[in-house]
This record gives C-alpha cells, structure tokens and sequence, in this order.
C-alpha cells in the first residue's frame, strides 16, 4: 500500500497486514488534524519504508512529548514513530487506497467537540482504552499484497 502527502513531495511504502483504524478525538488530534477527529492505524517499525521526500519531514514536540510530523512544503501530517520508536502511528488520509480498512473504535469521545457526531460504527471509549484492549481491536484484519 502507497502513502503521501498532499504536495507529492514525501512518499511511502507500506507492507505486510495492515491493522484496523481508530479515530482519535482527543484536543490535540483535533488540532493536528484541523478537524473532528484524527484517523488512523499503528504498524510496526519495520513495515513502513520512506521512499521519498525524507529532508522535507518537520517534527513538532509539545511540552508533554506529544509529537507531531509534517510536510515541510504543504503541511500534511505525517506518520511518526511513537515513544518507544518501535512503531509508526500512520494517518490514513495518506493512503492511495483505503478501502479495504475498517473502524473499529473511537478514542477520547468524552473530550470530543461539542459539534462532533460520532458515528456509530466500532467501540467507543471515554478515554484511552487499556493496551491490551486496542492492540486486541487494531489486530491486522487485511493483508496487503
């Protein structure tokens, strides 16, 4: 599976089984997205491979750790590796074709915006659920060929 920004300029490359998607409506998600939520799946270290457009990566860290990659030409979020750096948490909106991925939950609903409706599909969670709970819902569902 193919991943870019909006420009073109950062490209990647996705292989093996890709997991199922979450929706983040955390504050923080809202404003690295400009939108209700932030959609989403977390691969492996090893499964995503930059195959263009690496000098233009910008990151943004906030007083707490949370961080932020983007496009330095046009904006666009991009994946990054979490804490740990053993994986990447990926935007969705990035892939060329998508339409094989599925919902499966919705975090942080009690910190959601007002305006925001959540759709119905998949389990929703006050807040983060525990490790265990959405490693079992995000578990890969499709391979990529």
């Amino acid at each position: 599976m193919k991943g870019k920004c909006l420009c073109g300029l950062i490209e990647f490359d996705l292989k093996e089984d890709i997991p199922n998607l979450y929706q983040c409506h955390c504050s923080l998600c809202r404003k690295v997205t400009g939108s209700s939520a932030n959609a989403a799946f977390r691969i492996s270290a090893d499964q995503l491979l930059w195959k263009n457009g690496v000098e233009q990566i910008r990151e943004f860290i906030t007083e707490t750790g949370f961080k932020s990659h983007f496009c330095n030409n046009c904006g666009s979020p991009l994946p990054n590796l979490t804490a740990n750096d053993s994986a990447y948490w990926v935007p969705v909106g990035l892939l060329e074709d998508s339409e094989e991925l599925t919902l499966v939950a919705h975090l942080f609903i009690d910190s959601r915006a007002k305006w925001d409706v959540v759709a119905d599909t998949g389990e929703h969670f006050a807040e983060m659920p525990d490790a265990e709970t959405l490693d079992r819902l995000l578990r890969p569902t499709k391979t990529v060929i």
